[in-house]
């Protein structure tokens, strides 16, 4: 036989890249249409698996039971208990997913998440600030106060780095010690409040901070997935321009990229996804994190399939966590955020341990999306 040629070896690895992208995308779609089947057994306990099924399939098609019967009280609980927390915890981890990729490629750095730049913390203080203190941003109260705090006060943090940025220039390094900085600020003020407080305010806020989806519905839902649909929609026609930054911030603008203004428009899109979920859900760590590392380990570095896979990964991810704090755990209304972290901590050491065996025992970051890129639009990603 011939020996292949350089086009043949082509063909075969890019065929080989598009199974792994449709392999992995099949997985975790499968994978989030099982833990909904779990969800629905979970709030109706007297029906099968295939029964939840087939009530999810007949509720979406309009059809109606008989009050009071068995089919009807589990269409009952199933759309009133468990879709909203399916639904809210796939919108969830899809937005916290994206954002941690787009904050990884922007900071050229493997560790770089959505509270890099501090939203966290000054998201903690506004919600902390309402929960012990009644302090209100706006006229809002009650539940939806702690909302709006919460955002309002995530927001601030990103309005000070880009300010501060304008004038020395919104470098990754200097994006992630302004960041830093602006963290161990407001946390100090958030442990100053919650000292000074008695047991159970003390422990509202604190489950606050961990994280949970517990208590959220339907009426939650559509901001979240609004600001999560438009903002991954405008990542998606960023991706090219997350490719280039790999080769360096030089690299990218001898290419046509103003960077720095680049940089900037990410940051405030970053802070947007960020702060609309966690003014509702809390802080919920590692899948921003873990997520983005998990596709680009199978599908490589390329954004415009990074982010919509990312997606996807966050979302089973923070559904897994949610169903396993419900069931598993034994605990009533244990925080997702402390199931996401014990998930998120051995995963992202399996990941890189694998990475280390891949490239001759150390751990690399290799960004090689802009090169693929590049190639393939022979330049023209630049523009």
């Amino acid at each position: 036989m011939p020996e292949p040629t350089d086009a043949d070896v082509f063909v075969e690895e890019y065929h080989r890249q598009i199974g792994r992208k449709l392999a992995l995308m099949a997985l975790l779609v499968v994978g989030i249409i099982i833990l909904a089947g779990l969800f629905a057994v979970s709030s109706y306990s007297s029906i099968s698996i295939s029964q939840a099924y087939q009530i999810i399939i007949d509720h979406l098609s309009g059809v109606t039971y008989e009050q009071r019967s068995q089919s009807w009280w589990a269409d009952y609980y199933i759309w009133n208990t468990a879709m909203p927390r399916v639904c809210i915890g796939m919108v969830a981890g899809a937005s916290l997913a994206v954002a941690g990729a787009i904050m990884q490629s922007l900071m050229n750095n493997p560790l770089a998440d959505p509270y890099s730049t501090g939203i966290s913390s000054g998201a903690c203080l506004g919600a902390v600030s309402s929960i012990i203190m009644g302090i209100s941003y706006s006229t809002v109260a009650g539940e939806m106060g702690i909302v709006t705090n919460a955002f309002i006060g995530s927001m601030v943090p990103a309005v000070i780095i880009i300010l501060v940025s304008k004038r020395v220039g919104p470098s990754p390094a200097t994006l992630i010690l302004l960041g830093t900085a602006i963290s161990y600020f407001f946390n100090a003020m958030v442990t100053y409040i919650m000292i000074s407080t008695d047991a159970d305010t003390l422990q509202d806020a604190y489950l606050w901070q961990v994280g949970s989806l517990s208590g959220l519905g339907w009426s939650d839902l559509p901001l979240m997935a609004v600001v999560t649909v438009v903002c991954a929609i405008i990542s998606l026609t960023f991706a090219r321009q997350l490719n280039v930054l790999s080769i360096g911030d030089k690299g990218a603008k001898s290419l046509g990229v103003d960077v720095d203004t680049f940089r900037v428009i990410c940051l405030i899109l970053v802070a947007v996804m960020t702060a609309a979920i966690i003014s509702y859900t809390g802080i919920i760590g590692f899948v921003g994190l873990v997520a983005p590392h998990m596709v680009r380990l199978v599908i490589g570095s390329d954004n415009r399939f990074v982010i919509p896979m990312s997606m996807l990964a966050g979302a089973f991810l923070l559904v897994l966590a949610d169903y396993l704090a419900m069931t598993v755990s034994g605990v009533s209304d244990i925080p997702v955020g402390v199931i996401m972290s014990m998930i998120g901590s051995p995963v992202f050491l399996v990941l890189i341990i694998w990475q280390r065996k891949s490239y001759g025992g150390v751990y690399r970051w290799i960004p090689t999306s802009a090169r693929s890129t590049c190639a393939c639009a022979g330049g023209t990603c630049c523009s």
